[in-house]
């Protein structure tokens, strides 16, 4: 894991903030410690690209980052080998990962940030594509790409945008915890971060904090669900 640089967010937004304002102090400390002047962007989780980064550019733009989105390029590989930075933001986890794979990005990607240590931040959808796979994902599979397998940058999944059961429902059907508990009946399932809004995974090399200001539920097969508090380090999951 020696090398990687991660911002794994749960959400883009935050009740009371603008579009990534609750984690401008970590965006903006993250980038800058690596000398990062220009984002690449991939909004492939959504349809109309043009607007998905106009919406993604002025905030970064405010927080002192240029942003170029990979659709701009005529060739995508391209601009992976080129960018100093990417950030892929949310929408639908099944239509970005196909996408992904149909731009052949997958690998390009992995090396990149693996081996270059490029950072790479996500929030969402684009949390989702950075971990084993898609299977915790909320979204509804409205395409199927060629595999649920996703970036692999770490070694365990996430649940965004994890919701509590609240008590005053009357929704009767399955919680988030008991999804988790279901995808985890399957053999071999690696270790899932319920990862509440507000929240942030920080992985700078090997060490892996939680950030943000909302605790973090991790589940692990064959274990009892554990509450985390925020500036935790979570590093043991890495291995």
């Amino acid at each position: 894991m020696t090398g990687k640089n991660l911002l794994l967010l749960s959400s883009s937004k935050y009740d009371g903030f603008g579009y990534l304002g609750f984690a401008k102090n970590e965006i903006t400390t993250f980038f800058k410690e690596k000398n990062v002047s220009r984002i690449l962007f991939i909004p492939y989780a959504l349809f109309d690209y043009e607007q998905y980064t106009e919406t993604v550019r002025k905030p970064l733009k405010e927080f002192g980052f240029d942003v170029t989105s990979i659709h701009t390029f005529k060739f995508p590989e391209e601009a992976i080998d080129n960018a100093q930075a990417i950030f892929i933001g949310g929408g639908n986890t099944f239509k970005l990962l196909s996408t992904l794979y149909e731009n052949n990005l997958i690998t390009k990607i992995q090396q990149k940030v693996t081996k270059e240590g490029v950072p790479y931040m996500g929030c969402s959808a684009g949390t989702n594509v950075a971990t084993v796979n898609i299977c915790t994902t909320n979204d509804m599979p409205i395409i199927y790409p060629p595999s649920f397998s996703a970036l692999n940058l770490v070694p365990f999944n996430i649940n965004p945008h994890y919701l509590d059961p609240d008590v005053n429902s009357v929704h009767q059907g399955e919680t988030r915890e008991q999804r988790i508990n279901q995808y985890h009946e399957i053999p071999n399932t690696p270790p899932v971060v319920g990862l509440r809004e507000g929240s942030l995974l920080h992985l700078n090399g090997n060490k892996l904090t939680l950030k943000g200001d909302r605790k973090a539920r991790l589940f692990i097969r064959g274990q009892q669900p554990v509450e985390y508090e925020t500036n935790s380090d979570l590093s043991f999951l890495l291995q």
